[in-house]
């Protein structure tokens, strides 16, 4: 009699049911893993390109092959400390702002008003600190206008050697660094809620003004720019007279930190240039030639006198121009 054969018994539906969905969690697993494989190496490749292929977004700078100096309109929004001391008629902020690698101290004077006012910023000429132009600050209050004055990188003074083989170098000039505290300083302004944030203009004073036409020239949400006692440094008789020893690199440096460069970036916002005939620092000649070079809207006003800077008989020209460039 033969021996019949035991059957393996089946395993229940419960097993088998467990089995498979342990081998769907596997399958699953698996292709969790490849994902975030490939999403690590993504990630990788993006950081690369971030550092290594996009130096322009990194930087956020650039000077094209004209010679043309660029910042993001959008610059995120600013980091800045104020210190508020409230006077008769207006109040006084102190403010400490980030800008590039640097804190730019700053004074910010608000008129007592009940609605938003135009806003100046004010960029004081070399080896003037933002205290010493708080007269005209006062006057601009007393029109109406909040303003706020910024001590500039080593207090407007340039390098041009320095800046010059920064730039050959592939890095960013000390001088476009302070056309970028400008345009921050423009940012912080439109933080406060008594500054109309469509209402603002650049009065630059001498060496200050070359730095406000360019930042003028760049942002065009800026309203307009007065120059006082400045002019640009026409790079392009320069570059002509020496043609020859001048490198393609270089030409392009030079052009970028000439407000000459950027007039025809301005209108169709206003160019106000004021000057002294007899002006102790800058030949009347060297700012008409300036000027000459300028679209239309603009004018310029001759002076009687021999300072430098502002004075106060440039008042009521002054008060007559921001009224048009606000209006």
């Amino acid at each position: 009699m033969a021996k019949k054969r035991k059957t393996k018994p089946e395993p229940s539906q419960s097993k088998k049911e467990a089995r498979r969905q342990q081998a769907e969690a596997n399958k699953k697993a698996a292709k969790a893993k490849i994902l975030i494989a490939l999403g690590s190496a993504v990630i990788l490749i993006a950081l690369l390109w971030a550092i290594f292929g996009n130096t322009a977004t990194l930087q956020e700078w650039y000077v094209d092959e004209d010679g043309i100096m660029s910042y993001p309109t959008d610059r995120g929004i600013p980091e800045y400390d104020p210190m508020i001391v409230e006077y008769p008629g207006y109040y006084l902020d102190h403010i400490n702002y980030s800008s590039r690698d640097a804190v730019i101290s700053a004074l910010l004077r608000i008129p007592n008003s009940s609605h938003p006012v135009p806003g100046i910023l004010i960029l004081p000429g070399a080896t003037v600190s933002k205290e010493g132009e708080q007269g005209l600050s006062a006057e601009l209050a007393d029109m109406g206008y909040a303003s706020m004055v910024i001590d500039q990188r080593n207090l407007g003074g340039v390098d041009f050697q320095l800046d010059g083989s920064l730039f050959q170098a592939g890095q960013e000039p000390t001088q476009h660094k302070m056309v970028f505290d400008a345009l921050k300083a423009v940012d912080v302004m439109r933080q406060y809620p008594a500054i109309d944030p469509d209402n603002i203009a650049i009065i630059g004073i001498s060496n200050g003004g070359r730095f406000a036409i360019i930042a003028a020239a760049i942002d065009p949400s800026i309203n307009g720019v007065v120059g006082i006692s400045t002019n640009g440094y026409d790079v392009e008789s320069f570059i002509a007279n020496d043609s020859n020893q001048v490198t393609e690199n270089q030409t392009r440096f030079l052009r970028s930190i000439d407000p000459d460069t950027y007039l025809d970036r301005l209108p169709p916002r206003k160019l106000v240039m004021m000057h002294m005939i007899n002006d102790s620092i800058i030949p009347l000649e060297l700012a008409q030639v300036t000027y000459g070079k300028a679209g239309e809207p603009k004018v310029f006003y001759p002076v009687e006198g021999s300072g430098h800077g502002y004075n106060a008989t440039m008042r009521e020209v002054l008060e007559a121009e921001l009224g048009l460039m606000f209006s």
